[in-house]
């Protein structure tokens, strides 16, 4: 019987796995009062009690519908259904979790390392002149990193008015000669007002807005014609400066997991009230909610770090060097361990 152990979430980042297991034989589930009964692949009812209790460990949410339940208890994908509000969800195999975990921490710990390879070519690009493609994309990816706005989607702009930053209108965005303000309307219809200060940034998003009447992020081509700049240039750009398979929510996950650790070097939390404190902390920075920040942005061996003396036997940091500081470098330190 598989281990009872459960994992959902919104599967946008797991469509395919989905679709995949959805195309083989598996059992249906059925409203039966207040209960629940089974359909084998024949649409004979499911008696065997073994397998009536390996699909109760899977703990399914009864609000789920159209729910499809793998019949090899050893299948990545257990089990999946429509939530209340009708997006897909999944219950993963427990080693299943546990291998993409692995993976997580090895591209996290990858990113890092990356860090300052791609901040000195930032650094380049905002040095030089005119208004080129990768000056504006080293600005927009400066604004990624400072701010933590998601890069953006033109759909999600036009279907739902939620907005990113490669997505944002001249109208979000003010400008004076140091500072910058962004007020727009996010996922989930979330206001943001976003106010940051940096000169070069400013002096290239004030250029931006002249240059364009739509879009904010804009740039002119080797012919003079304006260009728009979108999230794919900006991952294109990561893979460029970083040598690596990066993209923009790698600086989310990156900065989510960098702060987890400073709040637990600095209030060395012991219960789940405080552990969960720490994650409400980072949520806010991201503009999650907690349990998003928790399944999606903290690694899990952050928030699992007990014994807390694992964070004070840590003190000595590295200086700060201009590419990555201190901080980052200790982050780095325990995801390679």
């Amino acid at each position: 019987m598989a281990p009872r152990n459960r994992f959902s979430k919104p599967l946008s980042q797991q469509k395919d796995n989905m679709e995949k297991a959805r195309e083989t034989s598996g059992y249906q589930r059925k409203r039966a009062g207040r209960g629940f009964w089974y359909l084998d692949p024949s649409g004979e009812k499911v008696s065997d009690a073994e397998v009536l209790q390996r699909i109760k460990s899977l703990a399914i949410p009864p609000a789920w519908k159209d729910v499809w339940i793998a019949i090899d208890e050893s299948s990545p994908v257990q089990a999946t259904g429509r939530d209340a509000k009708g997006r897909q969800q999944a219950i993963y195999h427990p080693e299943f979790r546990a291998k993409r975990e692995r993976t997580k921490y090895a591209r996290l710990a990858k990113f890092g390392e990356a860090l300052p390879k791609i901040r000195r070519q930032i650094e380049k690009d905002l040095r030089s002149r005119g208004l080129s493609k990768a000056k504006v994309l080293a600005a927009v990816v400066q604004l990624l990193e400072c701010s933590l706005i998601r890069v953006g989607n033109e759909r999600y702009a036009k279907e739902n008015g939620s907005f990113g930053l490669t997505t944002l209108r001249n109208r979000h965005a003010k400008t004076s000669r140091k500072r910058l303000v962004f007020s727009f309307k996010g996922k989930s219809g979330k206001r943001h007002e976003i106010e940051v200060e940096d000169h070069r940034l400013a002096r290239v998003v004030s250029q931006c807005r002249e240059l364009s009447r739509g879009r904010l992020f804009a740039y002119q081509d080797e012919d003079g014609e304006t260009q728009q700049v979108d999230s794919k240039d900006v991952n294109d750009y990561l893979r460029a400066a970083s040598g690596g398979e990066f993209t923009a929510k790698d600086f989310r996950t990156w900065a989510a997991t960098v702060r987890a650790v400073e709040l637990f070097r600095q209030q060395q939390p012991t219960t789940r009230r405080e552990v969960n404190e720490v994650v409400k902390n980072v949520a806010e920075s991201l503009g999650n909610t907690p349990a998003v920040c928790r399944s999606s942005y903290i690694l899990p061996r952050v928030l699992d770090s007990t014994p807390r003396s694992r964070w004070r036997t840590c003190r000595s940091v590295p200086r700060n060097r201009k590419y990555q500081s201190g901080l980052e470098r200790l982050t780095l330190q325990h995801l390679l361990k």
